[in-house]
């Protein structure tokens, strides 16, 4: 009986022992154009083999990557496609370098923040009502959809002033949208009315169970 650990290694296990031994075989083929010939039905077979590389862009480059890979880079053909080098591939990605600027309220984002920060370089008074409105509607719809919960409009008032240093001052709190306008926008009024009313069935129901009971 023959077991995997006496077989040689699957470079990528996804294709398959034989595809693998597909790709063994055409590196035997002395004739270049057959050889040429195999190669392109090893990839048509691999492509079967995995439909959803084809959602990918340039899917059948993957292919012909994939296919070089499983060769250990041996394989000599024409392909449509720059032949890759085994170096390029298993050189380290670059070390990211994350963001190390501090978020003062998570809910409303990184964006959010440096809007609020800039609004001091708006000068002129209407574009800075404007904004002060839009903002500040937006920074409610934000802690809504964060916390699934209502929210006092002097809570965000006082947010804005806060994360525009001072710049953005909302005078009426009542100023801002209704909490069940804005819910509503968003989908959680229904998923919330959708809730009560599986709780009230449910309860419905074992009160009918109960009565029946007796």
């Amino acid at each position: 009986m023959e077991y995997n650990t006496t077989r040689g290694k699957l470079i990528l296990p996804e294709y398959g022992r034989n595809v693998q031994n597909m790709i063994s075989h055409a590196l035997e083929i002395e004739d270049r154009t057959i050889r040429n010939k195999a190669a392109v039905a090893i990839i048509e077979v691999m492509g079967q083999l995995n439909p959803h590389l084809r959602d990918v862009d340039d899917y059948r480059h993957k292919l012909w990557t994939h296919l070089f890979v499983m060769s250990d880079f041996k394989l000599d053909v024409d392909s449509p496609y720059e032949i890759p080098l085994p170096e390029v591939l298993n050189e380290k990605p670059q070390r990211m370098i994350y963001p190390k600027s501090r978020i003062r309220y998570g809910h409303y984002g990184q964006y959010t923040q440096k809007i609020l920060e800039q609004a001091g370089e708006v000068k002129d008074g209407g574009e800075k009502e404007y904004l002060k409105k839009k903002m500040a509607n937006f920074m409610k719809k934000q802690f809504l959809a964060y916390n699934n919960d209502a929210v006092e409009n002097h809570v965000i008032t006082d947010q804005l002033k806060e994360l525009s240093r001072g710049e953005l001052v909302l005078e009426n709190p009542d100023d801002l949208m209704n909490t069940n306008s804005l819910l509503r926008s968003m989908g959680i009024m229904n998923n919330q009315n959708q809730n009560r009313h599986k709780k009230n069935n449910n309860f419905k129901q074992k009160n009918q169970k109960k009565k029946f009971k007796k």
